[in-house]
């Protein structure tokens, strides 16, 4: 969502997405990023985002920019639960902007530390990665730029083979680290089938999310990333079976037909917690 058209805020938070990020950085032009940030704080600050009940984001311009600290600056407020920060190619530069956002809460009275999703968007941050996403323990999750990784070397937005390395080498850098990680926009707002099967190869490289810039496309993010029951059915399994083994003194056993052992049981109860946090254990 575009911060400088606040007039769109309600319409946003009220959506079926789980987060909202709103941008401060290639959205707005230059001369109107002081009424953006003016519109966030003001945002922030009110009962709207506390009825909302999501993840609220919000997409500073980049640390070398002459706009970086005025936006930490206005929007380091208590409704905010992460910051975006585009193009971050080094640990220094997580440190750098995490020190203008702690100085930043102090003076805004923010007493619960706001976290940082890294934007992977550049060759060497992809490269750094693992690295930037273990800079700070502000760092929550790393999320890919696509677009801004691809278009300046002339790679194809939509080469299979390249998307599929991107996702991979990001996501292993963000387990490494112990992170989230969340996919990249897909901007053929009209190409449902191209956003689907870019999203389907996400979940299953393990990114918890992809980003939507067409109310559209939140229908279908939500359908690709939700458990399905099946899975939700045979993770259930797992953890009934996981008890039983463990009262027999029993490491590994099967279910479904499969050998379960530990790295498998722990991926079934992340998935049954998922399920929970979702409201699709209620019926069960």
């Amino acid at each position: 969502m575009p911060a400088s058209r606040p007039e769109l805020f309600g319409k946003a938070l009220a959506s079926a997405a789980d987060a909202v990020s709103f941008d401060l950085e290639d959205a707005v032009a230059p001369e109107r990023k002081p009424q953006a940030r003016a519109a966030l704080s003001e945002l922030l600050r009110s009962n709207l985002v506390a009825a909302a009940n999501k993840v609220l984001i919000v997409r500073v311009n980049a640390l070398d920019t002459p706009y970086f600290n005025a936006d930490i600056d206005a929007i380091a407020q208590r409704g905010l639960d992460l910051i975006n920060l585009p193009k971050a190619e080094s640990a220094d530069d997580v440190r750098a902007a995490a020190d203008v956002l702690e100085r930043a809460e102090r003076a805004n009275g923010v007493t619960t530390p706001i976290r940082l999703l890294l934007n992977i968007e550049t060759p060497k941050g992809l490269r750094h990665a693992a690295q930037l996403a273990a800079a700070h323990p502000r760092v929550a999750g790393l999320q890919l730029g696509l677009g801004d990784l691809f278009e300046p070397l002339g790679i194809a937005r939509r080469e299979a083979v390249a998307i599929q390395q991107a996702m991979f080498g990001l996501r292993i850098a963000a387990g490494e680290a112990g992170v989230f990680a969340y996919d990249s926009a897909f901007a053929d707002i009209k190409d449902q089938e191209g956003f689907r099967a870019e999203a389907q190869l996400a979940r299953s490289m393990g990114f918890l999310g992809k980003s939507c810039i067409h109310p559209s496309q939140i229908a279908l993010a939500n359908e690709i990333f939700r458990p399905s029951d099946e899975e939700i059915a045979h993770a259930l399994r797992v953890l009934d079976a996981a008890r039983d083994a463990e009262a027999r003194g029993v490491g590994a056993y099967v279910v479904d037909g499969k050998m379960i052992d530990p790295p498998f049981f722990e991926r079934a109860r992340a998935l049954v917690r998922d399920a929970e946090r979702l409201g699709l254990l209620n019926d069960r």
